[in-house]
């Protein structure tokens, strides 16, 4: 088992896994058992996702703006003993870092919420991606948003959700299922997948994944169980496709 995925006994990493585990399940086919490929994590950070790529045999390269994260990132592969490469930077000069058709696998998490032209920067990953390559793309949901903010009491809030398509507040923009399936094919892509991430894992207290014995186990199966039935996608908080 990588390291990286060894289980924790620190509450909020449980919590963490429980929100994580379907996105895995749906990039095991891409990455697991297979060549070791080209793999390129746009807005990586600290290299959660990298480094456990990484563990799998793959050359991984983060693009990130921010220099403190990329040294976290250093640090963090050092400590796991793999090595992923870091260099700062963004999707707006993402060619002028990688250069066309220089990845095998993109993923593209939580990234183009905070973006001025989502269309745009689609068409650019399919640039970098070479022929045949494969996008793991990880956006937030607005629906589900839009459920959170009325139970939080936020009606105002709610409504102002409902039909925005700008970005808003510092999580930025939300998509439905059907704005980001269209902009995928807009810039040449054909999903092959779509999981409804955190269905529940957001709605659950964390006192009861933290005291209750076998919670988190049994919550992360419920995900899992729901994570590719349309019906239960608008209550997703994101929303992960797999992009050919």
């Amino acid at each position: 088992m990588p390291a990286s995925d060894r289980p924790s006994d620190r509450p909020s990493e449980r919590r963490g896994a429980a929100r994580t585990a379907v996105v895995w399940e749906g990039l095991r086919p891409v990455l697991e058992d297979v060549a070791a490929r080209d793999v390129l994590d746009i807005g990586g950070g600290t290299g959660g996702f990298a480094a456990r790529v990484a563990e799998l045999g793959h050359r991984v390269t983060v693009v990130d703006p921010s220099p403190d994260a990329l040294a976290a990132l250093d640090r963090r592969a050092r400590e796991l003993g793999v090595e992923v490469r870091g260099q700062q930077g963004d999707l707006s000069t993402l060619l002028d870092v990688t250069g066309p058709d220089s990845a095998d696998v993109v993923l593209c998490h939580g990234v183009l919420e905070v973006v001025e032209d989502p269309a745009a920067a689609l068409a650019t990953i399919r640039e970098v991606l070479r022929p045949g390559g494969t996008l793991s793309l990880l956006v937030a949901q607005r629906h589900a948003a839009v459920i959170a903010r009325a139970m939080a009491g936020h009606f105002q809030q709610a409504l102002g959700l409902l039909d925005a398509t700008a970005p808003t507040g510092r999580a930025g923009r939300r998509f439905t299922h059907d704005e980001i399936v269209g902009l995928l094919a807009g810039a040449g892509f054909a999903p092959a997948s779509v999981h409804g991430i955190r269905v529940f894992a957001d709605l659950v207290p964390g006192s009861l994944l933290d005291l209750e014995p076998g919670a988190t186990a049994s919550l992360v199966e419920l995900e899992h169980a729901v994570a590719t039935r349309p019906e239960f996608h608008p209550l997703a908080a994101q929303l992960h496709l797999i992009a050919q």
